[in-house]
């Protein structure tokens, strides 16, 4: 998914998280995919709540945002 997928450019997203709050944080969850723990923040911007997840890996973090969708979770 690209960011301009939910309404967001580059610059919008490091805005996002460059205010990533504790208080953000919905929780983590295992990937299905692979043996990571996927960690899910939920910060308001833009009058908008969207989802961001990160997994953290030696090399790199990977990072994915999508629209906050009450109708259950995708994984990256």
């Amino acid at each position: 998914m690209e960011l301009a997928d939910v309404g967001l450019d580059e610059e919008d997203a490091l805005h996002i998280l460059s205010r990533l709050r504790p208080v953000d944080l919905a929780g983590r969850i295992e990937s299905k995919h692979t043996p990571e723990w996927l960690y899910v923040f939920k910060p308001e911007a833009a009058n908008s709540v969207f989802y961001v997840k990160l997994i953290l890996r030696t090399s790199c973090v990977v990072i994915s945002f999508h629209e906050d969708q009450a109708d259950g979770d995708e994984e990256t």
